[in-house]
């Protein structure tokens, strides 16, 4: 272990400490304030990252069950959740877009359509995004295995690099566009981005539903809009130097015509991911869960032979989020069962509980959204901050499914604002060709435009849907 680790490592075991044996406040149960402390010490860690985040969570659960915190059957609870499951169900779906070679195709058909102009480009690559979405819910593995290469292909081709001086060519406007657009297309649906479906549960531990056809349905006419206006933006405010480029609908035409017909394996995975799409919006008529229908999405791919079982127990990334997501879902719903998050909510309603709830609740989406800027990790966020807020949102006299759609599609479009806002912004900024101060500019003014499009227009949408 490096010094830097072991350094960071015993700061996450000093803050755990530190609130464990603090005095708890007069009305905070000791199993909750001690459940407090082990999860702070474990999203400390998470932000720090002496050890990965799987590790870090079989840290906090050998701690909750040693110290008799939490039972071993309360500590493993998290395991039988249903949203875990298709998390870990989804990673397995998008490998299939990914080692099929779905994805690209994908993407260099529409840069085939929309590529005779710059601004027509970035529409082409945010309609990759907009149609892979559903089915990738890591957005790093989407946005940063598939449309990132493509549009840095694109770039080049035009020599735009950072290297020669060139970025702001067309680089710099296709890349921020890109980026941009995987914040929006990840805030619209409920398996776009791997804290959305732990926003679904702690939802649920709360008391609340929101199943993948809500939030899809929600999410539409804003999430639309944004993609339509955010480009346009950065074409008036960022603009680049080419505005023309024919060539790339030529080059990627001729990258399609590389990659042949549509193999057997493409058209079996298109096939089902249509198929899910499906379940997903109307499954619950017929009484089939989203887990449900990922389970038969699974089935079907190794049916099919598009993976092999190999493949599937081979996804590291897949059995590493499954466990550090049901260890945190587990520990957010036993602070909320042990009396915390009750606790909580109380003391931020004596301070604003005052004020009308629209009022109120604004100020407590805006702290949400902009304390961001501290977190490198929007599970993190999520994890410390979503299910303290929606109670406190809810107490405050907020509609329930108001403070609900909100908090959740806030916690995607505040992944904009930094450089390290999302797993994929590093590999976007590391590229060279938007600088850190055009980066966080665009990022603010860009989350003003989506906080006004989303919680603005798509209030109206909402009502008129009938969810508040």
């Amino acid at each position: 272990m490096k010094r830097k680790q072991f350094l960071s490592l015993c700061l996450v075991f000093a803050i755990g400490l530190g609130i464990w044996f603090y005095p708890a406040p007069q009305d905070v149960p000791i199993k909750g304030w001690h459940l407090l402390a082990i999860f702070l010490a474990t999203i400390v860690g998470v932000i720090l990252k002496p050890l990965p985040m799987g590790a870090l969570s079989i840290l906090a659960l050998s701690a909750a069950t040693l110290t008799h915190t939490l039972s071993l059957q309360e500590a493993l609870n998290g395991f039988h959740n249903e949203i875990a499951w298709l998390v870990l169900l989804a990673f397995f779906i998008s490998k299939g877009f990914i080692q099929t070679g779905l994805g690209r195709r994908i993407a260099y058909y529409f840069v085939s359509i929309f590529g005779k102009r710059t601004l027509g480009l970035s529409y082409g690559l945010l309609l990759s995004e907009l149609i892979l979405a559903p089915a990738i819910p890591s957005v790093t593995a989407r946005t940063g295995g598939i449309i990132y290469p493509v549009a840095k292909g694109i770039a080049q081709s035009f020599g735009s690099d950072p290297a020669k001086g060139t970025a702001r060519l067309i680089g710099s406007f296709l890349m921020k566009s890109a980026y941009q657009g995987s914040i929006i297309t990840s805030a619209m649906f409920l398996t776009a981005m791997a804290a959305n479906p732990l926003i679904a549960g702690l939802t649920q531990d709360a008391g609340f539903q929101i199943s993948w056809g809500t939030w899809a349905l929600a999410a539409a006419v804003p999430g639309c809009i944004s993609l339509l206006v955010m480009p346009y933006f950065l074409y008036k405010f960022y603009p680049p130097d080419i505005h023309f480029t024919p060539n790339a609908a030529k080059e990627a035409r001729s990258q399609l015509i590389a990659m042949g017909r549509l193999s057997f394996k493409e058209c079996v995975m298109l096939s089902i991911f249509v198929l899910l799409v499906v379940l997903w919006i109307f499954g619950s008529s017929i009484s089939i869960k989203a887990t449900t229908a990922a389970f038969l999405g699974l089935a079907c791919i190794l049916l099919f032979g598009v993976l092999s079982w190999e493949d599937v127990i081979a996804e590291k990334s897949a059995w590493d989020t499954f466990i550090w997501f049901s260890a945190l879902i587990m520990l957010a719903g036993a602070l909320s069962q042990n009396g915390f998050t009750p606790w909580l909510s109380q003391q931020v309603v004596k301070y604003v509980g005052h004020m009308p709830w629209a009022l109120a609740f604004s100020i407590l989406v805006a702290i949400y959204f902009y304390s961001h800027y501290l977190f490198a990790s929007s599970t993190a966020h999520v994890s410390a901050m979503y299910p303290a807020f929606l109670m406190v949102a809810i107490a405050l006299g907020a509609p329930p499914m108001l403070s609900v759609l909100v908090l959740a599609f806030s916690s995607n479009l505040f992944g904009g604002l930094t450089h390290y806002g999302s797993g994929p912004a590093p590999l976007y900024f590391g590229s060279g060709y938007i600088d850190i101060q055009d980066w966080w500019r665009l990022g603010f003014f860009l989350s003003v435009i989506n906080i006004i499009i989303w919680f603005g227009l798509g209030l109206g949408w909402w009502k008129i849907l009938g969810l508040w």
